[in-house]
Formats: C-alpha cells, structure tokens, sequence
C-alpha cells in the first residue's frame, strides 16, 4: 500500500482531526491522551522522545511506547527530538510500526534543547533539517511531520515551512511564538504567522499558542484557515476542553486515576504532576495539602489527597460558597479552568511598545536588600516562613571567589586556591595535604613510610636475635659434644682405686 501524503493523509488516516493533544514532556503518556480522547480529544501525540536515547535503549523503548500499544489510542503520532539525520532514521524504523506517524521536534525552546542541541534551537540549520526530514521521508513507512516555532519575520517563517515541505513533510504544526518567548518571556503566539503559513505550503497546518477554551479553538480555526488546533496547557487544566466543558475538578482528577490503573504502568512523577496542574487553583488556598501530595510516594496516597481536596471543596459548596470566586477566576477554584498568567505591569513614562511586548510577561525585579515580602516570590516567601532565619536577598549572600583552574566555587581555606575536584588532583600529584577539602596524602604518605620503617628494624631485629641463638646453641651443642666423649668416672670405689694405682689388691 503506498504511503499516504499530505491532505490525504490527514483525511483517511487523521480522520480529519481538528482537536489534538500536543506532544508534552512526560505528560502526554497512555493514560493522560486516553482520558483526553473520552473528552473530545481526535489526534494525540506521544510525550517528546530522545531519539538516541530510544535506539540504544530497549527498557526505553519499552516503556514509552512498545507497552503503550492501545486500539482506543489511535491516532497516534511519535514524537522525537534529534540531530543527526541517521539517529532519527533508526528511532522512526524502530517506531513506525507503533503510530501513523513521526513527528520532529523543532518547537522545544528549553535549556535543555539547548544544551542537547535540539527542539527550536536547530531552526537555522536549515541544510541539516532538510536532510533528516527528506532522509526520513524516503525511508519510513509512515508520513513525516514537523512541529516548529516562528521567527520574529514573517517572510523567514514562510520560507522555513515551505523549505521543510519541499524536504518532505506532510503536516506542519506552527507554534506562534519565537524561541525566545518561553517562562517568564511568554506572551501572546501571533496568529499572522500562523495564517501566512497556512496560505503557503500545500500540506495540513495545525496552530498552536493561545488556546484555553473551545471558543478559543473555533476562533483559530476560522481566523488562520487551519486545519486543527493543538493545546498543551489548556488540555492540562481541562481535559474536557474540546467538550466545551468545565466539569469540576475531582471528577477529571479521579477518571484519570482509574485509567492509571486500567492501564499500568505509569510512573508515579507523571501521575502528581497531573494532579498538581488539574488542582492548581485549588491548592494556592490548601496549602497543607499541597505538601502532604508533594510527600506521598504511592498511587493510593496521590489518591487519597485528591479525596481530601474533593470533600473540602464540596464542604466550601455546602457552605454557600459555589459562587465565590478566588483571585479573578472565571469560576470558582474546583471548576476545571485554564491558569492564567498574570498580566505585566504597564511601563511607566508614555513609551508605548507593540501589542506582544505589552502582552509578554517580564522578568520580575531583583529582590530588595531587606527581602521584604513584596519582592519575594511565593515560593520564597514559603521557604522563608521555614527558615526564618536564612537569608534570601542575593545581595547579601556571599560572593565566592573562583578557582584558578576551572571556575567553579574555590574552597574558603583550600591551601591551593581551588574547588576540591582541581585541589584533589593537585593534591595528590604533588603528595600534599589540604585540611580544607579532607585530603591526606602527605599525611597518609608519611604514616605508610613510617609502618613501612618500622617493619624493617622489627625484622632486622630479629635477624640479629636468631644469629644470637644460634651462637649460643652452637657452644652449647660443643661442651655437650665435648663432655660426652671423654670418660665417665666409674662408680665402684674399689674400681676407682684399681684405675689410680693399677696395682692389684692383696686378697
């Protein structure tokens, strides 16, 4: 059977797909993409998956996707991060029989795609993504697609999709936001790109960026023209979202913990996580119970604090609280709602900057010296009501002085000037001691010269004492030699007189 391509492909094997669940990082795994599909979810994605990793692997692959296989979870489509054309040639081969498709990553802006050179931080390789995209194309079975973040210009965006295109990819999704919108950067994705890219390649498009309702998703649709919307933190919030539903929260959070046991095994990590993002809100008022679901360390624990949440809450509604809402919430804080970051304060003066830079969340300010609550983040000011005493102000924290050698943090007393890793090497090249970092070598040298010492003298010791006895033994054995061989003095007195005088006795 040939492999399908493009438009084709996304009608007869996507089913047309319109809401999908994006590729997330240990948070789009079986039972999350299962639970999303019974609330209106059409297409998901696997979590992000190292492609090097995956080949060398076995265990790794076993547990991110050969024991994930599921008739409900289809389609599905694999995600991997990669840099080398031949890596992700091998994962996809290793894969393809597992999804309907395999998706690369160019859309990760984190640090660590930074330092594993990957994700967002390869979108100026653009002879390098040619070759992995056409390689893979020629290659697998399935249809190869790209997830990708834009440039600040529109023309470079166009061009880099339409450059992946004619390397062979099949469905592109374009994350409004540049690499460098991430964190406390993130602002408003720009649907103009979005909409450009749409008009000029002639594959499926998804968007992605600004999505935390249903409306959201219908307004994107009908705004850029494309074919299907994906969302990653809305979904997390509300995995009813493409229901256009808000259900209360202990409703989603324990359908999520029945699918984990229906569907083993699920790292307990990914399991508090979901419960983390679905209770947000309502953890920022139970604090105590944020711990204790920090703390548990089984499936049934993480289930008994959600238990406890779900029956204060539901005393708060008895209460006559339903209607309340806490800090500007759209519903009340058990309702399944999107987190809102929020919005940066205006600058001051008349200096008036684009829609996105005004939207774009900034960086907050360097707490004051006095570290006074209003300058502290929360989570600070809750590690601070801990440790009262501790210092928080970065102002006031010492500053360290460098190591010679490699610039990491020198130890206070080190005799060398140096963090203990170069004082250890130093320290034992030159047979040296340094209090300061606990090595002893000199001193541990000079003790075993010194055990070493005094096994010589013990031993030469005695070696004279055996020498000693032997002389002793050997005069010993003369005079007994000497007195054995001359005469014993004979018993009888009248023999004795017969020996002295050898002269007869008269009868």
């Amino acid at each position: 059977m040939a492999k399908l391509q493009g438009f084709e492909f996304w009608r007869k094997t996507l089913k047309e797909a319109r809401f999908v669940v994006a590729p997330m990082v240990d948070q789009s795994e079986l039972a999350w993409r299962l639970l999303s599909r019974r609330h209106g979810a059409q297409l998901c994605y696997t979590p992000m998956l190292h492609a090097q990793v995956f080949v060398r692997d076995a265990n790794y692959r076993r547990e991110n996707l050969y024991n994930e296989v599921c008739q409900e979870d289809r389609p599905l489509i694999t995600q991997f991060c990669a840099n080398d054309p031949e890596v992700f040639l091998q994962a996809a081969l290793l894969a393809q029989d597992y999804c309907d498709a395999i998706d690369l990553n160019l859309g990760c802006p984190q640090m660590i795609a930074k330092r594993g050179h990957y994700g967002a931080f390869l979108q100026d390789e653009w002879e390098l993504l040619e070759k992995m995209v056409r390689l893979a194309h020629e290659k697998l079975s399935v249809p190869i697609t790209c997830k990708i973040r834009v440039f600040k210009e529109l023309e470079r965006t166009v061009r880099y999709a339409q450059m992946l295109e004619k390397a062979g990819c099949q469905l592109i999704t374009v994350h409004g936001r540049t690499k460098d919108q991430k964190g406390a950067m993130t602002g408003i994705a720009n649907w103009e790109h979005i909409m450009a890219v749409r008009k000029a390649v002639n594959i499926p498009v998804f968007a992605n960026g600004n999505i935390q309702h249903l409306s959201d998703v219908e307004r994107c649709i009908q705004e850029t023209g494309v074919q299907g919307v994906m969302s990653a933190e809305g979904n997390l919030h509300n995995p009813a979202l493409f229901e256009e539903c808000s259900p209360p929260v202990w409703e989603m959070a324990e359908e999520y913990l029945e699918v984990v046991k229906q569907y083993p095994p699920c790292t307990l990590s990914f399991v508090r996580a979901h419960l983390f993002k679905l209770w947000h809100h309502t953890l920022q008022i139970h604090h105590d119970l944020r711990e204790e679901l920090a703390k548990v360390k089984n499936l049934e624990g993480l289930a008994g604090v959600s238990k406890k949440l779900r029956l204060r809450c539901q005393e708060e509604i008895t209460r006559g609280k339903e209607k309340e809402k806490e800090g500007g919430l759209p519903f009340p804080h058990w309702i399944c709602q999107p987190y809102v970051r929020p919005a940066p304060k205006e600058p001051d003066g008349n200096s008036k900057g684009s829609e996105v830079q005004k939207t774009m969340c900034q960086k907050r300010a360097l707490e004051d010296l006095d570290a006074t609550a209003d300058t502290l983040s929360k989570n600070k000011q809750k590690k601070r009501s801990r440790n009262p005493n501790k210092n928080f102000s970065p102002e006031q924290k010492p500053k360290y002085i460098k190591c010679e050698q490699c610039g990491n943090p020198k130890g206070n007393k080190c005799v060398f000037n140096l963090c203990r890793g170069c004082c250890k090497k130093k320290a034992f090249k030159e047979v040296a001691d340094c209090p300061s970092h606990g090595l002893r070598f000199k001193t541990r040298a000079e003790k075993q010269k010194a055990e070493k010492n005094a096994k010589k003298e013990e031993g030469e010791a005695t070696k004279d004492g055996d020498a000693t006895t032997t002389e002793e033994g050997e005069a010993t054995e003369t005079e007994r030699s000497c007195s054995s061989s001359s005469p014993q003095p004979p018993s009888d007195p009248s023999i004795e007189l017969q020996v002295q005088s050898k002269t007869p006795l008269p009868l």
